[in-house]
């Protein structure tokens, strides 16, 4: 029995590893977010809770950003895959910089929030304010590891580590951001018809 690998045959079996690796690490943030939901729902029944509640503008704005993260970095990697790295630079870029608009619109969202007179925390604060402040700080702390992900990515493209034959890190990076456009979408449906 040959028990030696070729060169393609490793890198598939690497490519799926890593994508399974990373499809487990989705699986566990969606339960994450489906516990934070679930009890979202159920604190709907207290006495506090603000049945008048309205998502700020900036987050209708963000949904429209994230989107468009989902795609330019689809974008990219169809570029990378045609070994046009000019287009592959510009739509990870684009990523890049629409990922931090959105960043900058969600706390565009906090203060549009406080404005209102509804706070996260302490005496004034709501559960239905404190709920949301929570959901969405979780996210950005992925989508955090997102950006990061991606400045990863955005380094290895300029060390000439993707082209046709070579699209690993670009794919895995897309799948990422895929699951956080999905996710937040889902967050904030959930939060405009639920609240």
């Amino acid at each position: 029995m040959d028990i030696t690998m070729t060169k393609d045959e490793h890198k598939a079996r690497t490519a799926r590893s890593y994508k399974l690796i990373l499809l487990f690490a989705m699986v566990s943030m969606t339960m994450m977010f489906a516990g934070l939901t679930s009890a979202f729902v159920v604190s709907k029944s207290r006495v506090d809770w603000l049945k008048d509640f309205e998502l700020p503008t900036a987050f209708y704005y963000s949904t429209l950003v994230i989107l468009g993260c989902s795609v330019t970095f689809h974008l990219a990697k169809k570029a990378i895959q045609k070994d046009n790295k000019a287009a592959t630079t510009t739509f990870l870029f684009a990523t890049l910089a629409m990922g931090i608009l959105f960043v900058i619109l969600q706390f565009v969202g906090f203060g549009q929030i406080v404005e209102n007179g509804y706070y996260f925390t302490g005496a004034e604060s709501s559960i239905t304010t404190t709920f949301l402040y929570i959901v969405t700080v979780v996210h950005l702390i992925h989508l955090a590891g997102g950006l990061i992900s991606l400045l990863i990515i955005i380094y290895n493209h300029f060390k000439q580590k993707y082209n046709s034959s070579q699209t690993l890190g670009i794919e895995l990076g897309a799948m990422y951001w895929h699951f956080l456009d999905f996710l937040w979408v889902y967050l904030f449906v959930f939060l405009y018809f639920f609240k």
